[in-house]
């Protein structure tokens, strides 16, 4: 019960927090603010999160887990093109889906120098995720070319899509979009079939 009333604050001022930046603007929005908003006090706010920032950095952390999450249940004789699109697709979706709220986020992301750098740093990581997620489905090493080459563009198709569509202002269809970027990254991902060496 204690941790269902944690993650529901959580939650609660982790939606309070970016809708009020995503709003306002990073740089204009104060951690009082954001426990105003969230109706809880700036000792609770602490509690959760360290600083602004650590808001944008945990739901990134989610998105990057919810990636890997969906790459290592897909089929394993499934094409590396298809694993990699059903992976990517699960935060792109989520943009699609709540366009009122994922739109602002995503801009005030893209727009605000200190988070694109945090967004940058996730984005590395979430393609070492992948590599090892990757190179277990296809038995090979995370050393291998392979890996790391198509966890790598799958991202950059990701980051790619992001940028168009916050710049259409959410008008442009971010599942077609990304269907588009998979369209042409798809054969060099397919071509070796993941074997791929650096040997």
């Amino acid at each position: 019960m204690a941790e269902r009333k944690r993650q529901l604050v959580a939650h609660e001022l982790t939606e309070a927090a970016l809708q009020l930046l995503a709003r306002e603007g990073f740089d204009a929005v104060t951690i009082d603010e954001i426990a105003t908003t969230a109706g809880v006090s700036k000792r609770t706010f602490f509690r959760y999160f360290a600083s602004k920032e650590d808001v944008v950095v945990q739901l990134l952390a989610d998105l990057g887990a919810g990636m890997r999450t969906e790459l290592a249940a897909r089929p394993t004789d499934e094409r590396p093109s298809a694993a990699l699109l059903a992976a990517v697709r699960v935060p792109i979706a989520a943009c699609g889906d709540h366009v009122d709220r994922a739109l602002g986020v995503v801009q005030l992301i893209l727009r605000t120098p200190a988070l694109l750098g945090r967004f940058l740093e996730r984005q590395a990581q979430w393609r070492e995720e992948l590599t090892r997620e990757l190179a277990d489905r296809l038995g090979l090493a995370d050393a291998e070319l392979y890996p790391r080459l198509a966890a790598g563009m799958a991202l950059t198709a990701f980051d790619a899509v992001l940028h168009r569509w916050s710049a259409s202002d959410g008008r442009e269809d971010p599942i077609a979009l990304l269907d588009d970027a998979f369209a042409v990254i798809a054969p060099a991902l397919d071509a070796t079939d993941g074997h791929a060496s650096t040997n």
